[in-house]
């Protein structure tokens, strides 16, 4: 029962008088297309979750090419344990186009993954071989901090 209108509010049938009817009909519409184009299965919280990698890798690899990411990217690059070698190797611009085009390729190899499960393996491989220069760079920038220094609004360490 409708608590506003006092109506009798039946889903059973295709469509009803209220306008939920054709709520329900767009969404099975919806639901009949993904089921076609194989994206709505028991996987679909696995293509979810792939797809928002690859956003978030071509977001950061983006990045990568522009004079304000090489500036922010100074400190980190050159106190970081684990890819402290590439200024040397590279040059600054180098460094942040190396990670930009690392990333790109892991974000890359992650979305043909939809289509060859080997490629989505190296991509896969490919993103956890970011995370421990990634911890390893917050874990240096805090540690190399001199007495006095501001830490940004909100920041806790």
């Amino acid at each position: 029962m409708n608590q506003l209108t006092n109506k009798t509010v039946s889903f059973t049938g295709a469509s009803s008088t209220d306008g939920r009817g054709a709520d329900r009909d767009l969404m099975n519409f919806l639901v009949r297309v993904l089921v076609k184009l194989g994206i709505h299965n028991e996987d679909l919280g696995y293509h979810l979750i792939r797809a928002s990698m690859v956003i978030i890798f071509f977001f950061f690899g983006y990045r990568k090419w522009f004079a304000y990411e090489v500036e922010r990217l100074i400190p980190y690059i050159s106190n970081g344990p684990l890819i402290f070698w590439l200024y040397p190797a590279f040059g600054m611009r180098g460094a942040a186009r190396f990670l930009g085009a690392s990333e790109w390729t892991f974000g890359t190899l992650l979305f043909l993954g939809f289509w060859s499960k080997t490629l989505g393996i190296l991509g896969a491989l490919g993103s956890c071989a970011t995370v421990p220069p990634s911890s390893a760079l917050s874990r240096s920038s805090h540690s190399r901090r001199t007495v006095g220094t501001r830490l940004p609004a909100g920041f806790r360490p």
